[in-house]
Parts: C-alpha cells; sequence; structure tokens
C-alpha cells in the first residue's frame, strides 16, 4: 500500500510536466494547466473517498488514490482551458463516476480488471470527453477575460456539441 501511494503522488507530480508542459512556455495557459491539473485530482480524490464511503461503510486510501488518478486522466485535455471552480467539478464528478464503474458496473458486468484500469482509465477518459463542455473552444483570451465558454458561465450549447460528439 505505501508504494502505491508513493506510486500515486509521483505520477501525480508527473502530470504537472505533462499538462503545464504542454504549454511550451511559462505563462498564462501553463499556470492555468497547473493549478487545474491539481484540483481535479484533489477534488477527485475526495469524490472516490466520499462515493466508497457510502458504498461500503469506509473509506480507503487506495480508493483516494485511484480518484486522484481518475482526477488526472479527466482534467488532461481541459487542464489549460477552464477555470479552477470548473476543475473542482471535473475532478469531484471524474471521481464519483470513475467509482461507480469499479463498484458497481465491473460486478455487475464481471470483468476482468484486477487493478481497475477501465474503471478509472477507461471512465474517466469518457467522463472527459464530456468534460470539454466546460472549456473555451474559440480563444483562450476569453478565459482571462472572464468570457462564457461552458455551462457553468452559461454556454449550454457547448454541453449539446460534446453530447452529440
Amino acid at each position: 500500500m505505501v508504494l502505491s501511494f508513493i506510486g500515486a503522488c509521483l505520477l501525480w507530480v508527473g502530470w504537472f510536466g505533462f499538462n503545464a508542459g504542454s504549454a511550451l512556455a511559462a505563462n498564462g495557459l501553463a499556470t492555468s494547466a497547473f493549478v487545474n491539473t491539481h484540483f481535479a485530482a484533489a477534488a477527485a480524490a475526495l469524490g472516490w473517498t466520499i462515493a466508497e464511503w457510502i458504498h461500503n461503510g469506509k473509506p480507503t486510501a487506495l480508493g483516494a488514490i485511484s480518484g486522484a488518478v481518475a482526477g488526472l486522466v479527466a482534467i488532461t485535455p481541459a487542464s489549460g482551458f477552464v477555470q479552477p471552480f470548473s476543475a473542482l467539478l471535473i475532478g469531484l464528478i471524474a471521481g464519483a463516476f470513475c467509482s461507480f464503474m469499479v463498484f458497481e458496473v465491473k460486478s455487475r458486468l464481471r470483468y476482468d480488471d484486477s487493478l481497475d484500469a477501465f474503471g478509472v482509465h477507461g471512465a474517466g477518459e469518457r467522463w472527459c470527453d464530456f468534460d470539454g463542455a466546460f472549456r473555451n473552444q474559440r480563444d483562450q483570451r476569453r478565459l482571462w477575460q472572464g468570457r462564457a465558454y461552458g455551462p457553468i458561465d452559461g454556454h449550454w450549447k457547448q454541453v449539446l456539441n460534446q453530447l452529440t460528439g
């Protein structure tokens, strides 16, 4: 368990370089990606922990780190293009959704996934396809100017576009 926890922490730190480093510069985009990566992973760990507590009656450290990884997967495509509150929501939903996939769907369908790779990565990836609804699709400057670009800020048409996709 200790090595799993250390591994998840190393993965979390490495993910900062992946998301923030994708900006290829030390600018506002990299800063947004860095902050949002951290917020989403932390919120997903909390979302998984709460869902596990409800499902099993007690949370576990393995569940928390699984949730953090689910949050890292889910925030990646939107990391530089959402505001921190949206990143918190993306992570919280990713943690709860992925835990549902691991606890309920895996047991109902009886598929073999000893590391819960599909429940964490596969389901997290499917959620990140939808979390693009939180992103600014047109212009990064709109993010810093406080204009509407996602459902949190009143751009519901993008939610419909993402669901259609």
